[in-house]
């Protein structure tokens, strides 16, 4: 094979590796998705440098998740670094980056955006199947997933959002926003948390009416991811029309919870101000029509594996009221979901 995506559902006791002879098809819209079927690789915003892809299923095999290892010889992985230069986002460029963002609050009619940043981090040279091993240990309730193609190189991500999913005759998705830290205890959530969530909520919900009149939502609630809590409302709908599939994905991607709010305007201005280049972080990925599969997931909690070093992402919510300590604890939290695998 030339090309493979192995991933892990969340609560599954066994992962699939799904293989490509040749190279990923590149997409030209997300629409496309409506008819395809394989594993998608989307970025956050696709380019010729960063395209979508949809992996074709020439070889899909399933494994326990424990005995990954026997599949190390046979899997192609892209990692190379020689074009690529140090991307590590320190605290005085984040500092930069949260001023020109919040800047806008004041100077557009933004009411949300997502800041994202990098760190590079040493490699360990541990093999990238022990550390989806890991991941899956770690992880239980994330969708995870080790992927590595020509085009976009080699990436891990232990993931919490449903971008959109399917089972029992109904789709799914939801509304992830707003973070702290988990504790035992009861937690309160602050006005900013709340607010951020409901726009992610609010979006969410106008996208669905478009493609169903069956939608059904939950009210917010906690939910734990590792060591983070979120908020998360949940949305069930049915979709008689499977050819819109690819519209409704390109409709939903990328939502409030890794953009901002209005959507044009928030993406416009990440692209335009954000130091980090995202590639394929806060995009998603997930096997499309495989089986009894069909589960997209947002790029979230990754790290792209390079030949001599990780490099990890995360992001969060800024509104007018955020405060930058804040922030920046909050995406140190996030880094901590890849940096337990490669610390370990």
């Amino acid at each position: 094979m030339d090309a493979f995506a192995l991933y892990r559902l969340p609560r599954d006791g066994h992962c699939t590796l799904v293989g490509q002879n040749g190279v990923p098809s590149r997409l030209t819209s997300l629409e496309q998705l409506g008819g395809g079927c394989g594993f998608v690789i989307a970025p956050f915003t696709a380019s010729d440098d960063m395209p979508a892809l949809l992996l074709a299923p020439d070889d899909v095999r399933q494994f326990d998740c424990n005995n990954v290892a026997v599949i190390d010889d046979y899997l192609p992985f892209y990692m190379d670094s020689g074009h690529l230069a140090l991307n590590t986002v320190d605290r005085e460029v984040y500092h930069e980056d949260f001023c020109r963002f919040q800047r806008a609050f004041s100077a557009t009619d933004i009411q949300k955006l997502v800041l994202a940043r990098c760190a590079d981090i040493g490699h360990n040279g541990t093999h990238p199947t022990a550390l989806f091993a890991r991941a899956c240990e770690l992880y239980p309730d994330a969708f995870v997933t080790l992927f590595s193609t020509p085009q976009c190189g080699t990436w891990l991500m232990a993931t919490p959002e449903v971008l959109l999913g399917h089972g029992g005759g109904r789709w799914h998705t939801m509304a992830l926003a707003g973070t702290m830290r988990y504790s035992d205890e009861a937690l309160s959530w602050s006005e900013k948390n709340i607010q951020e969530q409901a726009y992610v909520a609010r979006y969410i919900k106008d996208c669905l009416d478009l493609y169903s009149n069956d939608v059904e939502m939950t009210a917010p609630y906690t939910t734990r991811a590792g060591i983070l809590a979120h908020l998360r409302t949940d949305f069930s709908f049915t979709m008689t029309d499977q050819a819109r599939l690819g519209a409704l994905l390109n409709a939903l991607h990328p939502t409030p919870a890794v953009c901002g709010f209005p959507k044009l305007e928030s993406h416009r201005f990440i692209l335009e101000n954000e130091t980090v280049d995202r590639s394929y972080y806060s995009g998603f990925s997930g096997p499309l029509h495989l089986g009894d599969d069909t589960a997209m997931f947002v790029s979230l909690r990754c790290m792209r594996i390079l030949d001599d070093r990780y490099r990890l992402y995360a992001g969060g919510g800024i509104l007018p009221q955020s405060e930058e300590n804040l922030e920046w604890a909050e995406t140190e939290a996030k880094m901590q979901a890849m940096l337990s695998l490669i610390e370990e």
